[in-house]
This record gives C-alpha cells, sequence and structure tokens, in this order.
C-alpha cells in the first residue's frame, strides 16, 4: 500500500512513529469531455487572458483576492514557514467517547502503520484504546491544510479520521422549508416504528453496492463488443499549414503582378533598323496607354499592367527570332554608328544590280 505521509503520533510524553496510507479509493467511472463534432478529447489549458499565452507551473504563484481585482501574492516557501513546525505530529489533544462525535465531522479516512522501530509503541496505544473504548483528538497538518482527526481502532489497525473544524459545517437551522414541531397521528407512528422494526439488522457493508456503477460498466462493455467505438482523429500540425498557405498567397500575389523583364545587359549594341522599329512600337504603345488611362481612371491599373506584359512579350520574341532572320535584318538594314549620330540614313545598292548594269555596258561597246 502506498505510503502518502510519515510522521509520529504523540500523547504526552508517548511519541509513535507511523506512515500514512489512503484508506479509501474513488471507484467512481472517470469519463472524458469530448468534442462532439470530431470525436476529439477536449483539454484544460492554464492560459492568462492578458498574455494571451499557457503559463507552465513554475510561473504560478497563489494570491489572495481580498477587492476585486486585487490580490496579495504568496510564494511557495513563504506559505511553508507560516505552518506549524511540528507539521510531521500527530498530537492528541483530548480522549472523548465515539459516540460523541457526529459524522458530519469526518472527512477522509487513513491507515496508520508503525514506522522503524515503532511497534511495540504502536500496540500500546492500539490496546489502549480498545481497553478504554476511547477516541483520540488531534490536529495534524496534510497538504498545507490543518485539520482536525479522529485516532481510532478498526480490525486491529489504527485509523486516522480527518475532520472538519466547528466552524466549516453549518448550521442546519439555515436549511430552508424545514418543517417545525407538529402533532404526529400515533397510529401512523406505529405503524412507521413496526416498519423500522422490520427492516432492522446488523451492519454489513458486503450487501451494498453501486447499482448505476455495475450498469455502466456493463453497456460501457457491451458497447466495445458491439463496435461502437470512435477514435479520435490525429492533432494536425496547424503552424505548419499556416505558413503553407501564407507561401501560397504570396506566391498568387507575385503572379497577379509580375516584375518587367528586363533585356539591358549593359553592353552597348549597334542600332538597327529593326531595334528602331521595337523603339517606335514601344514609343505607339505607350502613347495608346496614356490615351486608354485618360479616357477611364477605374481602369487605370489594369491599363498599366495590360501594356507592361505587351512590352515584356515584345521583347521576349524579339530575342527568341531565328538567327537567320536577325542576320539577314542586319545585313540588309544595319547603319554605321557615324551616319546614325548624323541623322543621315545610307541605302547602298545592291551587288548584284551593279554586277547586271556592268554587263549590259559592255555588251554595248562590243556591238
Amino acid at each position: 500500500m502506498h505510503t502518502v505521509w510519515k510522521g509520529a503520533i504523540s500523547f504526552g510524553l508517548v511519541h509513535v512513529p507511523v506512515k500514512m496510507h489512503t484508506a479509501t479509493e474513488d471507484k467512481d467511472i472517470s469519463m472524458r469531455m469530448i468534442h462532439k463534432e470530431c470525436g476529439s478529447p477536449l483539454s484544460y489549458v492554464r492560459s492568462c487572458p492578458v498574455c494571451d499565452k499557457e503559463v507552465a507551473w513554475d510561473e504560478i504563484i497563489k494570491g489572495y483576492e481580498y477587492e476585486k481585482g486585487r490580490f496579495v501574492l504568496f510564494d511557495k516557501e513563504e506559505l511553508e514557514q507560516l505552518q506549524e513546525e511540528a507539521n510531521r505530529a500527530i498530537s492528541i489533544i483530548d480522549f472523548v467517547d465515539l459516540q460523541e462525535i457526529d459524522p458530519i465531522y469526518y472527512q477522509k479516512t487513513y491507515y496508520l502503520s508503525p514506522d522503524q522501530a515503532g511497534a511495540n509503541a504502536y500496540q500500546l496505544l492500539r490496546e489502549a484504546l480498545n481497553e478504554t473504548g476511547k477516541i483520540g483528538i488531534a490536529k495534524v497538518t496534510l497538504r498545507a491544510k490543518s485539520s482536525l482527526a479522529a485516532i481510532r481502532v478498526l480490525n486491529n489497525c489504527l485509523v486516522m479520521e480527518t475532520m472538519h473544524y466547528p466552524d466549516e459545517i453549518r448550521a442546519s437551522t439555515q436549511v430552508p422549508n424545514v418543517p417545525e414541531q407538529v402533532q404526529v397521528n400515533p397510529k401512523e407512528l406505529e405503524m412507521a416504528k413496526l416498519l423500522i422494526s422490520q427492516l432492522s439488522t446488523s451492519f454489513e457493508p458486503e450487501k451494498y453496492t453501486d447499482e448505476y456503477r455495475a450498469r455502466l460498466l456493463e453497456r460501457i462493455e457491451q458497447k466495445i463488443a458491439g463496435q461502437e467505438i470512435r477514435t479520435a482523429p490525429a492533432a494536425q500540425p496547424t503552424a505548419n499549414v499556416v505558413d503553407l498557405m501564407a507561401a501560397l498567397q504570396a506566391s498568387i500575389e507575385a503572379m497577379k503582378s509580375p516584375a518587367p523583364i528586363s533585356t539591358d545587359t549593359g553592353v552597348s549594341q549597334p542600332v538597327t533598323a529593326s531595334n528602331a522599329t521595337a523603339t517606335e512600337g514601344a514609343s505607339s504603345r505607350k502613347r495608346r496607354t496614356t490615351k486608354r488611362k485618360s479616357e477611364t481612371a477605374a481602369q487605370e491599373a489594369n491599363t498599366e499592367q495590360t501594356g507592361a506584359n505587351a512590352a515584356a512579350n515584345e521583347s521576349t520574341l524579339s530575342e527568341e527570332a531565328p538567327r537567320s532572320r536577325r542576320k539577314a535584318r542586319s545585313t540588309s538594314t544595319r547603319v554605321p554608328a557615324k551616319q546614325a549620330a548624323s541623322g543621315e540614313a545610307a541605302e547602298p545598292a545592291p551587288p548584284a544590280r551593279r554586277r547586271r548594269s556592268t554587263k549590259k555596258s559592255k555588251e554595248g561597246l562590243s556591238s
């Protein structure tokens, strides 16, 4: 049996080292709170409403609210200093008759066993209580709470019953609708007394069972056998999902408004007719775009985007044109740099035509 406390019983000069064990156990069937929609168990989180975060146990202290929203705070060490020094002692103050204590005072029962070399003192106290028919009223501190306690003998074992203090017991006069002393019909009273005598017997605790718990356990077994089971879904990594959604949204926004493609490589290139045509086309498109922007202000953003996309596409198409086409155009229409700078346009005659003219002149001379 698990030991929950170690100390000693003291009365007069007698000192009885003992261990304390819980005498009762809770047989209630524990059930979790489940989210009906998905079947997941709910969790209770210690959270701060101001900091909006979960609070760890090592960040928690205790406080007494003496006014609304105003507290006096205590840490663990300060509360321990306020406890009695002999907090490991069960100090018997008085010995009384068991019949003098109303059961309303009792809280919880603990078994006491001898500790170390305290068997003789343990046996001495047990026999003295048995022969005198008395129980000891003591003070004990458990889990930082001071309580009254009754020390008695049960089946050859010392037992401690924690008790409420008198000011913790509410007065029965506070119970509402309790009838006053009234005259009772004598015949009805005799019948009630007869019924009580017929039901009277010795106390046998084994015959009393928790019927509700038995029915609930039986129903649980039936549900398990019938596969009426719902498995809680695995928790989803919510943080990763949020990051992925943000990345996808950023990608979509980037595709909606792409940056203009730059074709400037930083190297000067000769001016050609194709470049001049592309420049003139770009200027014309820009003028058309400006005109459309002045016609409707509501479509300004869309029109500007369309012009930028068209310019980017034109530059891309001109760069990807076949090399043979660019070479032929460059050979036939290239202008020397000096002439381009002065604004002159040189159009040299094709070599083939000059050869044919020379041949005809020779033929004329020979004839």
